[in-house]
Order: C-alpha cells, then structure tokens, then sequence
C-alpha cells in the first residue's frame, strides 16, 4: 500500500477546505428483513427457504429484539440519522389486517432513535413485500400497486410529525433484478414491474407532503458505473419532479482499464473487487450536473469484507471511510451539493442470500456465534472522529489512488482532471 499512497500524494492537488456544514447530515443506515430476524411470511423469507441462495435467513443479527442497544451505537458515534425499515409484511400480515404489536415495535424504534438526538430515515420498501401479495402474484398483479400504497399511507401517516425523511423504494432497479433472479417476475414482466414503481412512488410523493407537510422525501438508486444513463432512464428520469434530494449508493464498482477485479462482480464477490474510492466524485458531479435543483444525499456507502477477514490487499474499512469521504468533499468543494452520507451499515446483516459480505461497522458472526455479539471494526473509531471533526481534512492523502482511466462515468471519468 505504500506505493499507493505514494501515488496518490504526488497525483493529488492540495485542498483549500474540507469541512463539511453543521448541518451536514451524517448516519448510519440498515434495513428490516436484513438485520431484524425472525421474519414474517415475504418473498423474501420464501427466497431464503427455496434452497437457491447460500444461506437461510435465520434470526440474522436479531435487530428485532436488540435495536434499542444498535442504535445507541450509532448514537455514541455521533449520528445524526439512523436509517431503518417499516416491514410491509410485518406489520400487514395479511390482506385488511393491521399487527399493533408489531407497529409498536416500530414505535419504539422511532423513540430511541428520537431520544438519542438522531433523525428517523425511513424506508418504505426495501425489496420486500408479504406473502398473501406473493400469492396473489406479486408486482405482477396490477393490485399490488394498490396494496402497496395503503400499506405506505398508513406508515408515512403512523409516523408523520417526528421529522423523519422518506425513502419511498431501495435501489429500484436492483429491486427489479432480484425479482427477476429469484422469479418473482419473468424478463417481460421488468419493464411493467418499473411502471408501477414509477406509479407508487409519484403518489406516495404526493401523500407524504398531504401528511407529513415539511418532510423530504426521495427514492435512492444504486450507482452502476457505466450504464447510468440507461438506469436513470427506466426510473430516476421519470420521478425526478418528485425527489426532494436525489439518494445515491455508492459502493465498490471498481471498473478501470487497469482494474481487472471488476470481473469479480459479476461473481457477486463483490468483497474481491478493489474498491474505487474517486468513483464517487464521478458519480456526484455527474448528477450535480444532470439535476442541478436537486440536493444529493449518499444514502449508502461501505465495503464488504469475505466474512470479517481481512482484505488480501491490506485495504482497511477505516482505509476506505477516510478515501470515500476526501472524495464527498471534493466533490462538494467543486459544486456538488451534497447534503448528508450513510454508511452502510451499522452491524453486518444478511446480504440477500448470504452472511459471507460483512459490511458492519460492528461485525457480527451470524452463523458461528450464537450470541450474535457486535464486534467493532476500525470502521468504528474512525467513523466517530470524522463526524466528530466534520470530515477527513484538507491534508489528508487518500491511502487509495485513483485509477488509470476510470469507466465509472465515461468518457469524463477518464479524461477529467480531479
């Protein structure tokens, strides 16, 4: 690593400023089927059960029963937003019946979250639905469209007032390859499965400012380098007149000519692609510049490790917090108006099929301790001192250089001088 960061300090120009704004939003972010455990009927839980991914679900990190003590980890870092899900499946276990037990849980998640000084990001839907909505077919079924919209109102209006952010639907496009992996959908059902995301989204837009007047309310999508223009066009393009800041996802798409581990993810060992830290400028200027009325909000970033061991390559998860920050900063300091970061996420959880991407803040070995303890990684330190210095530094030097030519957002990417 030595002679990376060699690299990176001679390629590198000095900065005139880093700090964030106070009001910058800094937080951590989880989600319901992956972190709570004991989970109700979905499509998910009968994914997890259908003998097609590597591992079951199980009780994952059991947020469901030891939430009150994750999030006072994010609190002790100095958070400011905690970002979780309200399970549709849940809370609605079948059609016209409501579960209060459940919605008390939630309840009292909001609390905690709300007396640890933090704000409530809450997601709507992330990827998840019952299984009665399974049963009757799905994003299929036109009806669904409907369902899903009474089960969304009557959240956003359980929880209006607190001064939560909204996240209407996690990564829609990634949404829709799940769906099409597992078969909840076929490949000519896709583009009909995006209208109705499209359609749910622009009315639950318009019912949270009915309900929650004050509230900002977005959609986040998953940043896939090189093939934006088709992804915004399938859904983002269609929705941007109803966002109030633009959530992007940003993670370890390392495409570069001279980056030959991208292959890896096409293997979904995501945990052997080297991570390209200078991708999210990219992916900041590119959409400061194509929705310049649109504040961004990272709403997910972090990087896997293959079950909690360390990367071949020495790179650290303090490594790369510290390098995707001096990249946020950059970008803000050349225009991007970047209003609040995520990291994902606070524990490890169950990355949709296996245990073995361990992303946490806090490890936790789901499959090998029983007791599912929270283990701090050096993510945990560093996390804290950035919030609490507002950044990384106009000194800092990324330990990561950037690549030769990155493809992230060709053709700038690979001929923009950063």
């Amino acid at each position: 690593m030595a002679l990376t960061c060699l690299f990176g300090a001679l390629a590198l120009p000095a900065r005139a400023s880093a700090e964030a704004p106070d009001d910058f939003l800094w937080g951590v972010a989880t989600s319901g089927f992956q972190s709570e455990g004991s989970s109700p009927d979905s499509n998910w839980s009968r994914y997890s059960d259908s003998g097609r991914t590597h591992d079951k679900i199980g009780d994952s990190v059991d947020f469901r029963h030891r939430y009150a003590e994750d999030i006072d980890r994010a609190a002790d870092l100095g958070s400011k937003v905690f970002r979780f899900g309200v399970e549709w499946a849940r809370v609605q276990p079948a059609a016209g019946s409501w579960n209060e037990t459940e919605f008390a849980y939630y309840d009292d998640v909001v609390a905690h979250i709300r007396a640890r000084g933090m704000t409530p990001m809450i997601t709507l839907d992330h990827w998840v639905y019952p299984g009665w909505v399974v049963d009757q077919g799905g994003w299929k079924n036109p009806k669904t469209e409907a369902d899903w919209l009474v089960n969304a109102e009557k959240v956003v209006e359980r929880y209006s007032g607190i001064g939560a952010l909204w996240i209407t639907i996690n990564e829609p496009t990634v949404y829709v390859q799940r769906e099409l992996t597992y078969g909840g959908i076929a490949l000519t059902q896709a583009p009909s499965m995006f209208d109705s995301l499209v359609r749910v989204h622009r009315a639950i837009y318009d019912r949270i400012h009915v309900l929650d007047p004050g509230a900002r309310a977005s959609s986040n999508f998953s940043f896939i380098p090189g093939v934006s223009e088709a992804i915004d066009s399938v859904f983002t393009d269609r929705v941007r007149d109803k966002l109030d800041f633009l959530g992007i996802d940003y993670y370890y798409y390392g495409v570069a000519l001279n980056n030959p581990t991208a292959a890896y993810a096409a293997l979904d060992e995501f945990y052997n692609v080297t991570p390209q830290p200078e991708g999210l400028y990219d992916a900041l200027m590119r959409y400061s510049g194509k929705y310049p009325e649109l504040h961004l909000y990272i709403v997910e970033n972090g990087m896997p490790t293959d079950s909690g061991a360390p990367r071949a390559d020495g790179y650290t998860r303090s490594n790369h917090l510290r390098d995707h920050i001096y990249w946020m900063e950059r970008a803000r300091e050349d225009g991007a108006d970047v209003i609040g970061y995520n990291y994902w996420s606070i524990t490890d959880n169950y990355e949709w099929g296996s245990y073995r991407p361990r992303f946490g803040l806090y490890t936790v070995d789901v499959l090998g301790d029983p007791t599912a303890a929270r283990i701090p990684t050096d993510g945990v330190d560093t996390y804290r001192r950035i919030i609490h210095d507002n950044g990384v530094g106009a000194d800092y030097v990324p330990v990561m250089a950037p690549a030769f030519c990155s493809l992230v957002d060709p053709p700038r990417s690979c001929t923009a001088t950063r």
